[in-house]
């Protein structure tokens, strides 16, 4: 048995990259339906949407809810009640969205979403925690929490004000355990102080520690020659203790499969491969990367809609291999090519600076990107 009474698999099923059609926007829910089959055979049950991932709550309930039954896995959504909410009325909807796009009946676990910073004030000032306590007590949420990406001074303060969450849900993996942007161990350690279970969330970071740099590859191969570069990231996280389950954003049936192998007959990991995610770590530290998970809230919120993530996925590929053809390629299929605006047209209003996960200096990071992609 897990943590707060569910019967969870290590292993949970992020829906904020679903795979989509070659060459367009629309999901493909032929794939899709073929991954949900092979995690729920694999014995694992936890899919995770959001109100704020477009389309994931409509693609899930025909992949999943539509198809089994509803006591055979967990689902859980989140409220993003800092985007576009000028009242209360305006959060609630977002729940009953959800329950319309999903189709579910009720939420298995139902989140805040990305509280830290600016954001925080929102629930507070709307009074979600007292809606979702409601809900609670209708039936129509199973068990309350929050995602973050703030400090853990930050964390603290909202775990003594809510001890009705049951659960918070972080960012975690091998890249940012020490990372003072991040303080993935520190944050971690918080939720661990006051005993609340824990969702771990990016731990391959957005697939940049799919792809990792050259000698960060090198090492794991040195180890474990069969093994991803994947499976490395997810057993990092699975390893750590108190954990409900690791989120993984899978977008193909490979990443499936891969995630699938390593993590069905879990192990904890051993001293020895300890150490080398110890090296792996401090190779990474040594390369300057744009540390963006694409996880796209700036461009919820740019008004000029500049192309961010895509820029900034454009930059590391130029960072990593040196190779400036191969980088404006990216920027171009990822900016031009999905209808964004380029790093030139940024107005530096810094909207997408207050609501950036990884406190990132985006404004700073665009002129670069002109600097060196034009």
């Amino acid at each position: 048995m897990g943590y707060l009474g569910e019967e969870i698999g290590k292993l949970g099923f992020g829906l904020m990259r679903l795979p989509k059609k070659e060459g367009s926007e629309e999901f493909d829910l032929e794939q899709i339906r073929k991954m949900v089959d092979a995690f729920l055979e694999a014995g694992f049950t936890y899919f995770d949407t959001a109100w704020a991932y477009a389309g994931s709550e409509n693609a899930i309930r025909q992949a999943l809810v539509e198809r089994y039954p509803r006591d055979s896995y967990q689902l859980a959504t989140k409220n993003a009640a800092w985007i576009n909410c000028k009242t209360r009325e305006d959060a609630i909807a977002q729940f009953e969205t959800s329950l319309k796009q999903t189709g579910a009946g009720y939420f298995d676990f139902y989140l805040l979403h990305n509280l830290g910073e600016s954001r925080t004030h929102f629930f507070d000032d709307f009074d979600m925690w007292s809606f979702v306590k409601e809900k609670k007590e209708e039936g129509l949420i199973k068990h309350i929490g929050f995602s973050f990406h703030s400090t853990p001074e930050e964390l603290e303060e909202i775990l003594i004000a809510h001890p009705e969450a049951e659960f918070v849900q972080l960012q975690i993996n091998y890249g940012d355990w020490e990372n003072p942007a991040i303080q993935s161990r520190a944050v971690y350690e918080m939720a661990r102080k006051y005993y609340k279970p824990v969702i771990i969330m990016e731990p391959v970071k957005g697939g940049m520690l799919a792809h990792p740099p050259k000698r960060v590859s090198e090492l794991f191969r040195e180890a474990e020659p069969k093994s991803s570069d994947a499976s490395w990231a997810i057993r990092f996280a699975a390893d750590l203790e108190g954990l409900v389950t690791v989120l993984s954003g899978m977008s193909s049936m490979a990443q499936m499969e891969d995630n699938l192998s390593c993590m069905r007959d879990f192990q904890h990991l051993s001293e020895k491969q300890r150490e080398v995610l110890d090296h792996a770590r401090e190779e990474l530290a040594r390369i300057p990367l744009i540390p963006c998970t694409t996880c796209n809230y700036c461009a919820k919120v740019c008004p000029n809609e500049i192309g961010i993530s895509g820029s900034f996925t454009a930059m590391n590929y130029l960072t990593l291999y040196g190779d400036t053809a191969l980088a404006k390629n990216q920027e171009n299929w990822l900016v031009a090519m999905h209808g964004r605006k380029k790093a030139a047209d940024c107005i530096k209003c810094g909207k997408c600076e207050q609501v950036c996960p990884q406190h990132i200096r985006i404004r700073e990071e665009l002129v670069k990107v002109t600097e060196s992609l034009g």
